[in-house]
């Protein structure tokens, strides 16, 4: 792993760490590679911590953040290609950690935690990473 992607993983964390939820720290952490104001990522993301809307129900936010990046940074506005990164993050958290599902991360239900969320973070963090080159 580059010693850019882990400066990028720990800002992301540390946007976590202050009142950023997991989609606006993915994403924040990443917001020098888009034409976007830090602003208008945290409010284009605000809505999907918590497993979209606080429900726990949908995906991971940090999934979520990292594939508003991976659109954002699509230049040439290919939407497959978007689709196809994004679907790479997705498998790639699953196969690491059992579930996409923010309340099934949390073990809400079950009692057993599949990740927290720092992790989850370094972990979307890190996936993006690896498909955009760092």
């Amino acid at each position: 792993m580059s010693e850019e992607l882990e400066k990028r993983i720990e800002k992301a964390v540390e946007y976590k760490h202050s009142g950023y939820n997991c989609a606006q720290a993915v994403a924040a952490a990443y917001a020098d590679k888009t034409n976007m104001s830090m602003e208008d990522i945290f409010a284009i993301t605000q809505g999907f911590g918590t497993g979209i809307g606080g429900s726990l129900e949908g995906n991971c936010g940090a999934i979520s953040g990292a594939c508003v990046i991976a659109g954002l940074m699509n230049k040439n506005g290919n939407r497959m290609e978007t689709m196809k990164n994004s679907r790479k993050i997705i498998t790639s958290f699953k196969e690491q950690n059992g579930s996409v599902i923010c309340k099934e991360l949390k073990g809400i239900g079950t009692g057993k935690v599949l990740r927290e969320c720092d992790d989850c973070v370094r972990d979307a963090v890190k996936f993006l990473g690896e498909i955009i080159g760092e």
